[in-house]
């Protein structure tokens, strides 16, 4: 699969129809989607009228959009005008229709994007491993046998296979970053609000957003821009800085060599309470979720996924105060992360702990012991949700290897500097992204 910026540029100059990329497009859905588990509905109605829309507008001399002909696919909690808004549940499978696409989506069709799937995750977002009780578990494209990681595993996994160009998930504590890094891809979890969310189904909202999965840094700049966020970006050296202390810490010796590299003189950083903010964020997102799903959990909690529901349950029965003294420390630890961003526009960080784990034994070592991989793959993502600030993951170049990712994080509104140190980095050829074998490895 080309990139995003190719085949709009192919389909706008004419060498190919929008119609010829969608056919090509739903072929590879349709031959390898099974494989992946990432897939749960394939949208071809719409697709052809979207495509078709594109090539009668050059046929008649007029501007498609930036993204003319470009095929995409949505985490499954989108709204998409005419279905039922699931967010991964058999709980409202049969909920009435969305009236009306989301923000986001209708943004990426302006631009002459052709919406062609819905995509795998986590039952309501909640977990780092696309295990859906409903839709099954997805696999990673570089490896069958393993995680993609979660919750917008299905997203990352079709653009990691070179199925579509791009795709669009969400992040509350890593689910874009994590599952970008298991599967060697780009992945950015804006500026906390920078991005639209109506017709977004939430799971927590205090820390909730949208982002793109893409194959380029030049690709993620061209969404970003289509999408409303932000381009201001300074030509002024980039100040870096590594992440140090529990971000050296459950770490794979490849990254920390990386972040050496990359910086080597930077200054070694350590953010405070690491563990505190974390634990914080668990206790806000679970709150936040329980509360959302309280009435329903009450009328119907045995149609949740069993490893939701439990956590929903619990998440819903804290007490307030304890939210309230969590959110009272986030603005606290806000704070003093701004102060430190005053001096750097770049932090240097994993994304993960480890490559992706296998389906058939999901855990992973953290602090020596093994942990459930659905909870703590977000380990190094989570504490900078906590903050609000912008975090792209970036893959490391390792071809023949399993894909590992870092976090470029950056200061509040500070996408556009990422975008521009991404590049750098993408051109020196120390990240970038490797596609899988075309049979990719392991056993469906």
């Amino acid at each position: 699969m080309k990139q995003a910026v190719d085949i709009a540029a192919a389909v706008r100059s004419g060498q190919t129809s929008a119609m010829a990329v969608l056919e090509d497009c739903l072929a590879g859905l349709a031959a390898e989607g099974k494989r992946l588990v990432a897939v749960t509905h394939i949208l071809a109605d719409r697709a052809r009228t979207e495509a078709a829309a594109v090539d009668a507008a050059i046929a008649a001399g007029k501007d498609p959009g930036p993204l003319a002909g470009v095929p995409y696919g949505v985490k499954d909690l989108f709204d998409i005008c005419g279905l039922p808004t699931t967010a991964g549940s058999s709980l409202y499978a049969d909920a009435p229709p969305a009236q009306a696409d989301a923000d986001a989506i209708s943004r990426l069709h302006a631009a002459g994007a052709v919406l062609v799937a819905t995509l795998n995750m986590d039952e309501f977002a909640y977990g780092f491993a696309t295990i859906n009780a409903r839709h099954g578990t997805t696999r990673n494209p570089h490896d069958l046998d393993r995680l993609a990681g979660g919750s917008s595993g299905g997203s990352a996994a079709v653009v990691a296979a070179g199925l579509l160009p791009f795709s669009l998930g969400s992040d509350t504590n890593g689910s874009i970053r994590v599952p970008a890094s298991l599967t060697g891809i780009y992945g950015l979890k804006p500026t906390h609000g920078a991005l639209p969310m109506g017709g977004v189904f939430p799971f927590a909202d205090s820390f909730d957003d949208i982002g793109p999965f893409t194959l380029s840094v030049a690709d993620m700049q061209c969404l970003w821009q289509i999408l409303g966020g932000a381009d201001a970006a300074a030509s002024d050296p980039i100040r870096v800085a590594r992440l140090g202390g529990r971000f050296r810490d459950n770490v794979d010796l490849d990254q920390i060599a990386a972040m050496d590299a990359i910086a080597p003189d930077a200054p070694l950083i350590e953010l405070p309470d690491i563990a505190r903010a974390r634990s914080a964020a668990f206790l806000i997102t679970a709150a936040e979720g329980g509360s959302l799903h309280r009435e329903a959990l009450g009328r119907d909690a045995m149609t949740f996924d069993p490893a939701t529901r439990d956590r929903l349950i619990a998440g819903a029965l804290l007490p307030d105060a304890l939210y309230e003294a969590a959110q009272t420390f986030r603005a606290e630890y806000r704070q003093r992360i701004l102060a430190i961003m005053e001096t750097q526009d770049v932090l240097l960080a994993p994304a993960t702990p480890c490559v992706a784990p296998l389906i058939a034994d999901p855990r992973i070592l953290i602090d020596g012991a093994l942990s459930p991989a659905r909870a703590d793959l977000g380990i190094h993502s989570q504490p900078i949700s906590f903050t609000g600030l912008p975090s792209l993951s970036v893959p490391l170049h390792r071809p023949g290897r399993l894909p590992l990712g870092l976090q470029l994080i950056g200061r509040p509104g500070g996408e556009a500097t990422l975008f521009r140190f991404a590049a750098i980095l993408e051109k020196t050829g120390m990240t970038g992204v490797t596609l899988p074998h075309a049979d990719y490895r392991g056993d469906a």
